[in-house]
């Protein structure tokens, strides 16, 4: 079976980019109609319509949507391809798909994402808010981004990259402390409200370095939450003493909307991390994000 002409599937891709026949052929520079010929000799050699018509509108089918994304990753793959050989960099190309946790994700990763789109305009994003990102391969992540233990890191299919390292910070809102008083040490948070993470039903312990070993701290719980930023909300609303992330309160400490409480206690770096799949060379929308991510939050 002979194969599709590659330059209808450029022209089908730039039809999609620019939202119509004209647009999409002038950009290949040809006219609407052999654009829209090129487009139908496409839909005639898979055998399955790629675009609905309409007299205002193109909308990509089920198969064309399919069908555009492999032309991405074709599109992507030349860049390589072509970078391999003249020894360049290569150009980010095509769609990244991004797994990251909810609350890093949208305070961190967003902000980067936003940088990195401006920076490359040929690519396009798409991100998962979730903490338990599952089998990265099998879901077509390109990239999953774990804090701590990270999903599926003992997985010999995947590479495992730190990119940075973060500290929790035990801290509660200046009107709590004026009520309930400043802990002096870390026997004292048994007199007080501690706002724990709940993960399935487990309770996040606290725990500090001491000496050569680790000291669980006792605290009463009266309030169980599970999300970072729920946490985050009820210590700026007075209801107790949270233990959290740089990352999510470092701003709040700098404005005084939260103090820092037994600051001489010691919690365990938490490893910021990078997993992809382990195939050869790395595609240059995955480098560049990662390279992006070393730049802005890794160490200095």
């Amino acid at each position: 079976m002979p194969r599709t002409n590659l330059n209808d599937i450029l022209i089908f891709m730039a039809v999609v980019d620019a939202g119509s026949f004209i647009a999409g052929g002038q950009a290949m520079g040809l006219s609407r109609s052999a654009a829209g010929k090129a487009v139908t000799r496409l839909e005639e050699r898979l055998g399955a319509r790629l675009l609905n018509r309409t007299t205002r509108t193109l909308s990509l089918t089920d198969e064309g949507r399919v069908f555009y994304d492999h032309g991405l990753q074709i599109l992507a793959s030349v860049d390589e391809a072509e970078a391999s050989v003249a020894g360049q960099s290569g150009v980010p190309r095509g769609v990244l798909r991004l797994a990251v946790p909810g609350d890093f994700g949208r305070l961190v990763v967003l902000p980067l994402l936003e940088k990195y789109l401006r920076t490359w305009a040929d690519m396009q994003a798409e991100v998962s808010f979730t903490d338990s990102p599952g089998d990265i391969l099998e879901d077509g992540f390109d990239l999953a981004i774990g804090i701590g233990a990270a999903p599926s890191a003992g997985d010999s299919r995947l590479i495992t990259r730190v990119i940075a390292s973060d500290k929790a910070r035990l801290c509660a809102s200046p009107t709590y402390l004026t009520e309930r008083g400043m802990p002096g040490y870390i026997g004292d948070l048994a007199a007080h409200d501690c706002l724990f993470f709940t993960s399935r039903g487990q309770r996040q312990g606290w725990r500090f370095r001491s000496g050569a070993g680790w000291i669980r701290a006792q605290g009463r719980s009266r309030l169980r939450l599970d999300s970072g930023e729920a946490v985050r909300d009820a210590a700026l609303a007075g209801l107790g003493i949270a233990l959290l992330p740089d990352f999510l309160i470092a701003a709040d400490l700098t404005a005084g909307r939260l103090r820092q409480v037994l600051p001489e206690l010691e919690t365990d770096e938490t490893k910021i991390m990078a997993l992809y799949p382990d195939g050869g060379l790395l595609e240059p929308r995955v480098r560049c994000f990662i390279d992006l991510m070393i730049e802005e939050i890794g160490p200095g």
